[in-house]
């Protein structure tokens, strides 16, 4: 039973009638079919088998370890997708009186102040729904920071080769030119040339600490100073800091912005396009600036509040994706500070661990700095000399073992890379069983590994192909 949009009665669907008996047209004849549809005539437990057997093929964190460099595809506790199903928090309506919602702004007033303590942040907004939305939100607050001291001219955004994907298109779509500065033989920001590149037309020099290759910026102060002695502002990419929470914090290094994503370091479902949380915190000069509305506590109520003139205006509506802030909630109260340390500490320790094993199998390389974070990038150059074998086909055998493929040819400074992150929640077995599955593809007859995957239900595919000839409707198939 549903409320129509044109009559103010209740329509009955049932059997594709209306109460009066009269045959129910929802939509115009115009995109009506002319001709059935040609489908099966199935009984119930064949469809139910059948679609029971596709869930199965899809992969998940639940289903094995997931190393996606930069993505954190850590194990979400059950019990935050629980909490999360609560009927005061499901069956609530973001329209709702204020009144009525006291609880669930508390949670996120809550959640904004723990994220401050975790990233040395003044204030933050829970508004953007991920991460490329934040970042895109910081880039806004930069230039309504600039616009207000007057300084029209700074259209530039620089970043290192070593950037997110996401940096350059966030920092396109908000109106600046995009630099990019190469990183130096350590794999780290080349001061000398920052310093050669940054002008008065520099808005900002957007970074992640740790870096995409894993391995953290240790100038990061001097990088700070030499963006702030410019005019510019110092933006942090969120993406890596599950490799720092509670040892480092972007406020303390000079970040004057920061954006996190909750969907991938605190623990809450990401993947598939959504949904997704990309809070972005800010220092103080910055804090006037960020989206209405902003939540304000008034003695023992919480409320949102629309008056603030020099805001950027709305980012999301009903401030965000409120399951997504309420499973990090609970993520982080269960895990307490200590919890958030060891968190780091094991995902450093699970990469580090990898890392060393590869490498002394001498069937890998390791660019650039050895001592790495929570990810690292090795190189299946060797492979592609020795044997002709690629990243792609190392990426593609995996899925015959049962194993989710890492980031292949990413980040682009190194050639043919894997980019693996294991985070904390695998076992010292599922690590040792991913390691010795890479060394034995290397070992492996190459004509096998080009033409792999053979256990999965599509076969290699034409990816080349695909890109120069793609399908974007149904019309077309």
């Amino acid at each position: 039973m549903y409320r129509s949009a044109k009559f103010d009665e209740p329509l009955l669907i049932e059997l594709g009638k209306t109460k009066n008996d009269k045959p129910l047209k929802l939509l115009p004849s115009n995109i009506q079919r002319k001709k059935r549809l040609n489908i099966p005539n199935l009984d119930e437990t064949q469809i139910i088998r059948h679609f029971l057997r596709l869930s199965q093929m899809n992969y998940g964190i639940d289903t094995g370890i997931y190393p996606l460099g930069s993505c954190t595809m850590k194990y979400n506790p059950k019990i935050c997708e629980a909490i999360s199903r609560w009927s005061c928090f499901s069956m609530t309506h973001p329209s709702q009186d204020e009144s009525t919602i006291q609880g669930n702004l508390q949670i996120l007033y809550e959640l904004e102040h723990m994220l401050c303590e975790i990233t040395g942040m003044v204030s933050f907004t829970l508004q953007p729904a991920a991460g490329a939305q934040g970042e895109f939100t910081g880039l806004l607050l930069t230039k309504a920071y600039h616009d207000s001291n007057r300084d029209f001219d700074r259209n530039e955004v620089i970043l290192p080769d070593t950037s997110h994907g996401t940096n350059p298109a966030s920092a396109s779509l908000a109106g600046y030119k995009v630099i990019e500065i190469p990183s130096t033989d350590q794999g780290t920001v080349d001061l000398v040339t920052l310093e050669k590149t940054i002008s008065n037309k520099t808005a900002c020099f957007m970074l992640t600490n740790p870096n995409t290759l894993g391995i953290f910026e240790s100038d990061i102060l001097e990088i700070s100073k030499i963006v702030h002695n410019a005019g510019a502002t110092l933006y942090y990419d969120g993406a890596n800091i599950n490799a720092i929470l509670g040892k480092a914090r972007p406020g303390d290094m000079g970040f004057d912005i920061v954006h996190l994503n909750l969907h991938k370091t605190f623990s809450t479902p990401h993947g598939g396009g959504g949904p997704g949380s990309g809070p972005i915190g800010v220092k103080k000069e910055f804090d006037r600036f960020l989206p209405i509305p902003r939540l304000v506590k008034k003695g023992n109520n919480y409320h949102f509040s629309y008056e603030h003139k020099d805001s950027i205006g709305k980012i999301k509506e009903f401030y965000g994706n409120f399951s997504v802030l309420l499973k990090a909630y609970v993520y982080i109260v269960l895990m307490g500070g200590n919890g958030l340390i060891e968190t780091s500490e094991v995902a450093v320790l699970n990469s580090n661990y990898m890392k060393k094993k590869l490498v002394d199998s001498r069937k890998y390389d390791l660019p650039y700095k050895n001592i790495r974070k929570h990810e690292f990038v090795i190189s299946c150059e060797r492979l592609l000399k020795d044997k002709g074998i690629r990243a792609l086909d190392v990426a593609k055998r995996l899925m015959d073992y049962g194993l989710h493929p890492p980031t292949v040819y990413f980040p682009l400074i190194v050639k043919e890379a894997l980019m693996i992150e294991p985070t904390e929640s695998e076992s010292k077995r599922s690590l040792d069983n991913y390691v010795e599955t890479l060394i034995r593809i290397a070992d492996e007859d190459p004509n096998l590994v080009k033409n792999a995957p053979y256990n999965t239900p599509v076969s290699r595919v034409d990816e080349a192909g695909a890109i120069k000839n793609p399908i974007l409707n149904w019309k077309s198939l």
